[in-house]
Order: structure tokens, then sequence, then C-alpha cells
């Protein structure tokens, strides 16, 4: 049950720093994109803030092999760069782009009854039924 409390008050920091900080408007990420136009540098604040917060957890968690909570921590192997990684990337960015949003914040601005949000979340629930009929199976 503590885990749960944890991932569920880990959740809500999360959504409540993306509120905060703009990142459910999808405005705020297309201004941020529009380099040609009325660029928006506060997004590359925002990402810069949460890599300075994550890159100490990581080494942290890259000694250990058990959650603060006891829960075991495998962390993934280093992979290798291919192109299904590029295209997975470049598909992932270009509709980023488009959207203005990505998973989280659009989970977020669900929650806050945001009706682009639920177009978004209903496309990324299909791509993703779709990978998992169509992708071959490794």
């Amino acid at each position: 049950m503590l885990h749960v409390a944890a991932a569920l008050a880990a959740g809500l920091v999360f959504g409540l720093g993306l509120i905060v900080s703009g990142m459910v408007d999808p405005a705020k990420v297309q201004g941020f994109l529009d380099l040609a136009g009325a660029w928006d540098p506060s997004l590359a604040l925002v990402m810069g803030g949460a890599i300075a917060v994550a890159l100490p957890a990581f080494a942290l968690a890259q000694r250990r092999e058990r959650s603060a909570l006891g829960a075991p921590m495998p962390l993934p192997p280093p992979g290798r760069v291919d192109r299904r990684l590029i295209a997975g990337s470049l598909l992932f960015g270009i509709g980023w782009g488009i959207a203005g949003f990505c998973p989280g914040p659009a989970i977020v601005a669900l929650g806050m009854l945001r009706s682009e949000a639920l177009l978004f979340v209903g496309a990324m629930l299909a791509g993703m039924a779709a990978y998992e009929l169509f992708a071959p199976r490794r």
C-alpha cells in the first residue's frame, strides 16, 4: 500500500509541476517550437530544471538495487541507436509539434477536462493498440 501511495504522491507532484510550468498548454509547447516566429524559451528552462533534478537521482539509482521503499529497481541496460529508435523519435517529435502535447502533459490536461487532450489521448491509445497488433514480435 505504501508503494501505491508513493506513486500517487509522485504523480501528483509531477502533474502539479506540469500545471505550474504551463506545459499542459499546447500553445506554450508550440511557441517553443516556433523558432521562426515568437519563440518562447520557457520550455527549455523547464526541461533544464528537470534534467538538473533527474541527473543526481539517476546517478544514485545506478548504485542501488532497491528503491527507498524496498522494491526492486532494475534499470534497463543501455540500448543502441537503430533505425527503429530514430523513426520512433521522429514520429514522437512530429506528433508533439503538431499537437503540442506529449503523454504526461496530455494525461494531466485530460484530468483538467480539456477537449483537445481527449482527442490526443484517444489517438495515443489507438497508436499504442496498433503497435501491439501490427509490430513484429522480437
